[in-house]
C-alpha cells in the first residue's frame, strides 16, 4: 500500500475514533445530566451531537450533493443524508450520529476488503519495469532482481521464480539460449540476458491488459443488480413518503372529535408527525441497497483474484457465471494434456542412433530434434569422464553422409559410405518394398525406421510425454460432477485412444483437422441442456475456442492467438487447473446468491417491522451497514475457501 493510501486510512480512522467518542460523550450526557440542566441546555446537546456528526457525516452529505449534480438523485450518499438530517429534525441525536458513524466504519472495512482483493490482481501493475531497453541490447540481472522485458538467457543454466507469471513455488530452470519472460525473477545467480521484444509485446504486458479488461466484464447478474438498484432505490424513497403521507391523509379523513358533556368521545385517528417521520426514516435507512450494490461486484472481484493469484486468469466477472453451467469438458491433445516434446521410448543401440541423427539433424522436425537431443546426451554422458568433449564435437562425430532428400510425410533418404539410407515411418519402408517388424504397425508410439541398402536396419520409438497432472484433470472434473469429457486431436486415432484409456476420457477422436475440431464442438453444443468448454493451445485451437460456450488455453507455452481468443487462461500450463477454474466459479456465484438471500431477506423483514413502528433506527443501521459488511465478510470467504485445490 502506498504512503498516501495508508494517510487516508489513518485519516478515516481518526475521524471514525473522533466521532465515535463524541458520540459517546453526549449519551453519557444525557443519562447522567440533570433533567432541569438538560431540558434548559439542549441547544448545547445539539451542537455537541453536530459536532460528533461532522467528521462521518459532512464526507457522505457532499458526496450526496456530487452525485445530485451529476443526476444521481438516487445515490446511497443521499440516503444516508435525508435520513440522519430528518433524525435531527425530530431530534434524535444519538441515533442519527450512530447511523452515519456506522455506515463510515462499514464503508472503510468495505474499501478495506476490496484492498485485499485488488492486492493480488494490482500487484501485477509493480511488475512494469521503470526503464526500458532496446530490443538487441544485453542486460546484466543480479539474484532477486525482476526482469523487466522478454529476452534470451546468454549465462549458463540459472533459476527463475516465476510466481508472478504463472503462480509456481517452485524455481523453473532455464538453459543457455532459453527464453526468459518479463516478471520472472533472477533466483539464483549473475545472468546475462539479451532483450528479444519491447515490454508492449512480452506475456506480462499480455496479462496486465487481460486483467485490466477483466473488471469491465461485469457478470449478468452484477449487471441485474446494477439495474435492479436504479428502480428499487427511487421505489423505496416513494414508499418513505408515502408511510409519512399516507397517514396524515387518513387522519384529516378521520379526525379525533374532543368528547363533550354527556356524551363519550368519538374514535378517531390521532396523527403524530414526528412519529410518522420517524418511521420513514427508519424506512429509508433500511432500503439502501448498498449491501447489494457493494458485495456482489465485490464477489466477482474477490473470484478473479483469488483466480489469479493460482495462475489462472479469467477475463471478466461474466466467464465466472458462464464457467458455472458448463457440463461438458473437451480438451486438445498435444501441448494441454501432453507436454508437446517427443521422447525417446526404447534403448537405441549406436550402430542405429547415430546414423539416424546424422539424417534429421537437416530437419527442423520436433521428432528430429527429440531424436538429435537424446544422441547428443547419450555422446556427452559416455565421452565426459575420458575425453570431455563438448558439443560441438558431438556434431563432428556423427556419420558423414550426402545427397540428403525429404519425401514429405514419409521421412528422408541419404547416403553413407557410398550406400542409400533411409529414415522415416513404415510407408516409407513399403514404398521401397522393405520389411518391418510386425510389432511396429501395431504399437501406438510414433516409429521412426532405419534401412541400409534396402534392408531393415532398427527403428527408434518415440511419444509425446503426458503432463503429469493430466489424469489429476480428469479425476477432478469427476468429483466436482463433470462425466462428459472427450479428447478433440489431431493425432492419430489410436495414439489418442491410447492416451483416453490411460487417462480415463470415455470418449476421444483422433485424425482431425482443426475443421473436424470445430464440427465436433458444434455437435456436442447442438444436444439439449449440453453447454461445452474447449481446453487447447494451439493456434489450430483458436477456431474451436471461439465455438465452445467457454475456451480455454494453456497461457504458459500456448499461442498467442489461442490465449486471445480464449476466455479462461491457465497460467501454469497445468490442465490439473480446469477443474480449481470450476470450483472458484461455482465458489463465487454460491457466495453472490448467499449475499443477495441475506440482504434481501434482512431487509425485508425490517423494512416491515420499520413501515409498523416495530423497528428503531439502530435496527436500520443494521439492515444496511451492519448486512453490507456481512455480505462483504462472506465475499472475502473466497480467498479461504479456494486455498487449497
Amino acid at each position: 500500500m502506498c504512503t498516501e493510501e495508508k494517510h487516508n486510512d489513518y485519516k478515516r480512522w481518526f475521524l471514525i475514533i473522533s466521532s465515535a467518542v463524541l458520540l459517546l460523550g453526549g449519551i453519557v450526557f444525557e443519562h447522567f445530566a440533570e433533567r432541569e440542566f438538560y431540558e434548559k441546555n439542549q441547544w448545547v446537546l445539539l451542537i455537541w451531537y453536530v459536532a460528533a456528526f461532522m467528521p462521518v457525516g459532512l464526507p457522505v452529505i457532499i458526496e450526496a450533493c456530487k452525485s445530485i449534480r451529476q443526476r444521481d438523485i438516487f445515490s446511497e450518499y443521499t440516503l444516508m443524508s435525508i435520513a440522519t438530517i430528518g433524525a435531527f429534525c425530530i431530534k434524535q441525536y444519538p441515533e442519527a450520529v450512530a447511523v452515519m458513524l456506522l455506515y463510515s466504519i462499514g464503508e472503510l472495512f468495505q474499501d478495506m476488503a476490496v484492498g485485499k482483493a485488488r492486492k493480488s490482481i494490482t500487484a501485477l501493475m509493480d511488475l512494469k519495469p521503470q526503464k526500458q531497453y532496446a530490443v538487441g541490447s544485453t542486460i546484466t540481472l543480479k539474484a532477486g532482481e525482476r526482469i523487466p522485458q522478454d529476452g534470451i538467457l546468454l549465462s549458463e543454466q540459472a533459476y527463475f521464480d516465476t510466481a508472478a507469471l504463472t503462480g509456481e513455488s517452485v524455481p523453473r530452470a532455464i538453459k543457455n539460449g532459453g527464453e526468459v519472460l518479463a516478471g520472472m525473477i533472477v533466483y539464483d545467480k549473475v545472468v546475462n540476458i539479451r532483450i528479444s521484444k519491447p515490454f508492449g509485446e512480452s506475456a506480462i504486458s499480455r496479462i496486465l491488459k487481460m486483467v485490466q479488461d477483466a473488471s469491465e466484464r461485469k457478470a449478468p447478474t452484477e449487471l441485474f443488480i446494477r439495474k435492479f438498484a436504479r428502480i428499487y432505490t427511487p421505489a423505496v424513497m416513494s414508499l418513505a413518503v408515502l408511510i409519512v403521507l399516507v397517514p396524515y391523509l387518513y387522519s384529516i379523513a378521520n379526525p379525533v372529535v374532543t368528547a363533550t358533556a354527556g356524551a363519550a368521545a368519538e374514535e378517531g385517528f390521532h396523527y403524530v408527525f414526528s412519529d410518522w417521520l420517524y418511521r420513514g426514516l427508519v424506512f429509508l435507512v433500511i432500503s439502501c441497497p448498498c449491501a447489494l450494490v457493494l458485495s456482489i461486484p465485490l464477489s466477482y472481484f474477490a473470484g478473479i483474484g483469488a483466480a489469479s493469484r493460482k495462475g489462472i486468469l479469467f477475463k471478466g466477472g461474466n466467464y465466472l457465471d458462464a464457467i458455472t453451467k458448463i457440463n461438458a469438458v473437451v480438451f486438445d491433445k498435444t501441448g494441454t494434456l501432453t507436454k508437446g516434446v517427443f521422447e525417446v521410448q526404447n534403448d537405441v543401440p549406436d550402430s542405429v542412433l547415430y546414423p539416424i541423427a546424422a539424417v534429421e539433424r537437416n530437419s527442423n522436425h520436433p521428432i528430429a530434434k527429440a531424436i538429435l537431443e537424446y544422441a547428443k546426451k547419450k555422446y556427452l554422458a559416455a565421452a565426459k569422464n575420458s575425453t570431455g568433449n563438448s558439443e560441438d564435437e558431438f556434431l563432428q562425430a556423427l556419420p558423414q553422409i550426402s545427397d540428403v532428400k525429404e519425401i514429405a510425410g514419409e521421412g528422408l533418404t541419404a547416403v553413407m559410405n557410398g550406400l542409400e539410407i533411409l529414415v522415416g515411418n513404415t510407408k516409407l519402408l513399403q514404398e521401397k518394398n522393405i520389411a518391418a517388424p510386425e510389432e511396429l504397425s501395431a504399437t501406438v508410439k510414433t516409429v521412426v525406421c532405419y534401412a541400409i541398402d534396402g534392408k531393415f536396419a532398427g527403428y527408434i520409438l518415440l511419444a509425446d510425454t503426458v503432463k503429469e497432472d493430466a489424469r489429476a484433470a480428469v479425476e477432478n472434473l469427476k468429483k466436482i460432477g463433470i462425466n462428459n469429457l472427450a479428447i478433440l486431436s489431431g493425432d492419430k486415432s489410436d495414439i489418442v485412444k491410447n492416451l483416453a484409456y490411460n487417462l480415463g476420457f470415455p470418449k476421444y477422436y483422433g485424425d482431425l483437422m482443426p475443421e473436424g475440431k470445430v464440427e465436433h464442438i458444434k455437435e456436442l453444443s447442438g444436444e439439449k441442456n449440453t453447454k461445452v468448454a474447449f481446453v487447447g493451445d494451439g493456434i489450430n485451437d483458436a477456431p474451436v475456442m471461439a465455438t465452445a460456450d467457454i475456451g480455454i488455453a494453456m497461457g504458459g507455452l500456448g499461442s498467442d492467438a489461442a490465449i486471445e481468443t480464449a476466455d479462461v487462461v491457465i497460467e501454469t500450463d497445468q490442465p490439473s487447473k480446469v477443474a480449481t477454474a470450476f470450483k472458484i466459479g461455482k465458489c463465487t456465484k454460491h457466495i453472490v446468491n448467499e449475499n443477495i438471500i441475506l440482504a434481501l431477506g434482512i431487509k425485508l423483514i425490517i423494512l416491515v417491522l420499520g413501515a409498523l413502528g416495530f423497528a428503531s433506527l439502530w435496527a436500520a443501521v443494521f439492515a444496511d451497514s451492519g448486512v453490507a459488511l456481512l455480505a462483504v465478510l462472506n465475499s472475502m470467504r473466497i480467498r479461504t475457501i479456494t486455498g487449497k485445490d
